[in-house]
């Protein structure tokens, strides 16, 4: 009687946990490709217009900022949630290390996902660089690297890189937020059960008979 009260409480939430690892499954692989798109935009010649005396221009991601902390930031995020995905299937240490090193690997990684992509986005959706041409023919004046033939693939990568950046923050979050509720379901369960055993099987009940 009591062995049934116990398996009972936590069978409502199993499926918290498979779903947690698909999220983070899904994540980690978003996060290794928006890390390797962004580092594929790269050795993009850029015609400018040449009534204003600008040379061809060669753009990568490395001459913005904002992309390279993405390509960092993802390629720290990836390998942090993939020791998150071991410590959550993972038996052994589970009551110790788990509960230690998962909500830091939980805080760590969204903020790098999210920050990364939005930084990315705030860079600005169509990238601009400045010409090299001579002061007399107006030198440092910007030339939009996606509205060129040239520059298309170039920004397609980079946007696309953008929105899978984002997709793994969200991914990731959204296995942070099925991990706490499965734990706050499982203490909430192990205090009833704790409960239970003190109020009902100490008083005559036979656990097994």
């Amino acid at each position: 009687m009591c062995e049934e009260k116990k398996s009972g409480g936590g069978s409502a939430n199993k499926w918290r946990h498979p779903v947690s690892l698909v999220f983070r499954i899904a994540g980690i692989a978003m996060a290794v490709a928006a890390a390797a798109v962004m580092a594929a935009a790269s050795q993009c010649t850029v015609y400018a217009d040449y009534d204003y005396g600008a040379r061809p221009s060669t753009v990568t991601y490395s001459d913005f900022p904002a992309f390279v902390y993405l390509v960092a930031a993802t390629s720290i995020a990836a390998p942090l949630e993939a020791v998150a995905l071991f410590l959550s299937v993972s038996k052994k240490g589970k009551k110790g290390l788990l509960r230690v090193l998962m909500p830091l690997l939980g805080a760590a990684a969204p903020a790098l996902l999210y920050s990364s992509a939005g930084a990315a986005f705030a860079a600005g959706w169509d990238v601009y660089y400045y010409s090299e041409s001579e002061p007399s023919a107006g030198g440092g004046r910007r030339f939009s690297v996606c509205r060129s033939s040239a520059g298309a693939r170039f920004c397609g990568q980079v946007h696309v890189s953008m929105w899978l950046a984002l997709g793994a923050a969200v991914a990731v979050s959204v296995a942070e937020c099925l991990t706490t509720l499965l734990w706050s379901a499982s203490s909430d369960s192990d205090s009833a059960d704790s409960d239970s055993d003190d109020s009902v099987c100490g008083h005559g009940c036979h656990c097994k008979h």
